[in-house]
């Protein structure tokens, strides 16, 4: 087999298991037989009313202003929307104390072409035939990344530490600084902050040791704040978008009510910067306008931030207490651990010593009308086998409130159930 078609093929295997959950899912959802389930498995956020009618808002200002036309019937440039660069720089500016100027602003069709671009400009291959490495600094991290690197072998992820709180059945992960490594062979470093799937938020000194070791070798840092403030501001502790000379800070508004439109949002050094964008011509020449156009209005405006803090903020956050309350009162005496729900949009469990697999535990929470996503797919890039990737499920706060804490019940009661089966299989065994 040629080497390109080779590298397809190990693309494919890569992405194989998250095809064939997503897909099994969908088949689930369309097939159901008439039973109704609790879907938490979703990415997509939910449209709240306040959120929706800001971008109506946006939307007709656009139609009424005079340059609706140049906005949709014009090709622009290829590093983004002007107007909206001026807002990123204006805004961030003003609210950081940074010293942005239009070159430091990339705006790209969603994030995670911004990742594609990225893993592929600094890492894989080079001329000489050296492999440089995407380093994720702490596993697990989005499942998307696994499938952005063009060179699958490039991509390198790293087992964090973990901080567990036995008596509240909580845990954290951390960066593990005794074994992470970026050297020369490092071709750029991506972590999400706060994180997809754990909702972990690394704290501001984690993250400046990390950009710390990779300056000296001129890696980029790229921090994907999809979940962070300003704008959709899903964090629920405090923590500070950090910004530096190898620091990329990648933003998306799929979060903040326009996952449609596809607007993602780099900003960092102004060489970084034009690497990408040299990237993003030859791949599509520039973003879609229209999105870029209403997320000048609501920006400039001031409403987008006001409504991230005062709207999506709290109300994601009034479900990450409903899922931690529920499964503080319903779980069985099992050695149960929450992750501590620092931000994003969902929350993340690991169940130690699972008597059986994380997608056999998924099988099981379906039969009783519950949706979740198996954990093992989100440890892309780790090489060495750890069985806590398959004791671990990706809950969705995108349900109601209600759907939840009736979820949450369901699954404690199939935790109970499968591990006294298992007390009871090993007894029996002993027994013969």
């Amino acid at each position: 087999m040629k080497p390109a078609l080779t590298q397809l093929g190990n693309q494919m295997t890569r992405l194989t298991g998250v095809r064939a959950i997503m897909k099994d899912i969908a088949e689930t959802l369309r097939s159901g037989a008439g039973q109704d389930f609790i879907n938490l498995s979703a990415g997509n956020p939910l449209i709240l009313p306040e959120v929706e009618q800001l971008w109506r808002d946006c939307t007709a200002d656009l139609l009424a202003s005079a340059e609706y036309g140049d906005v949709v019937c014009r090709y622009g440039a290829s590093q983004g929307y002007q107007p909206l660069i001026d807002a990123i720089v204006q805004d961030f500016n003003r609210r950081y104390g940074l010293q942005l100027t239009e070159r430091n602003v990339l705006i790209t069709p969603g994030s995670q072409s911004l990742y594609f671009y990225a893993t592929n400009a600094f890492g894989g291959y080079t001329e000489s035939g050296t492999l440089k490495k995407v380093v994720l600094p702490l596993s697990p991290d989005y499942t998307g990344y696994g499938g952005v690197a063009l060179a699958p072998d490039s991509l390198f992820a790293y087992k964090p530490s973990l901080d567990i709180d036995t008596a509240a059945h909580r845990f954290k992960y951390r960066p593990n600084f005794s074994q992470l490594t970026i050297a020369e062979d490092t071709g750029c470093v991506l972590f999400s902050r706060p994180c997809n799937p754990t909702g972990n938020v690394l704290t501001d000194d984690e993250v400046q040791k990390i950009a710390a070791l990779a300056a000296p070798h001129h890696v980029p840092v790229l921090i994907d704040s999809a979940y962070a403030p300003p704008f959709p501001a899903l964090n629920f502790t405090e923590m500070t978008p950090l910004f530096g000379e190898n620091i990329l800070h990648c933003m998306s508004l799929s979060k903040a009510g326009l996952p449609g439109e596809r607007i993602g949002i780099a900003i960092g050094n102004e060489q970084l910067i034009q690497v990408l964008e040299c990237f993003q011509t030859n791949m599509c020449i520039h973003s879609p306008r229209y999105g870029q156009a209403i997320a000048a209005r609501a920006i400039n405006s001031g409403a987008l931030a006001d409504i991230a803090a005062q709207v999506i903020r709290p109300f994601y956050q009034k479900k990450v207490a409903i899922v931690e309350t529920t499964l503080d009162q319903a779980m069985p005496a099992v050695p149960w651990f929450l992750h501590r729900g620092e931000g994003a949009i969902f929350t993340w469990l690991w169940l130690k010593d699972l008597p059986i697999t994380d997608w056999e535990f998924y099988q099981e929470l379906k039969q009783v009308g519950v949706i979740v996503v198996p954990g093992s797919s989100f440890f892309p890039g780790l090489h060495e086998d750890w069985e806590h990737t398959r004791q671990c499920v990706r809950i969705s706060l995108t349900g109601s409130d209600q759907e939840l804490e009736i979820a949450m019940q369901r699954l404690a009661a199939v935790v109970e159930r499968v591990y006294q089966q298992s007390i009871i299989g090993k007894q029996a065994v002993v027994a013969s």
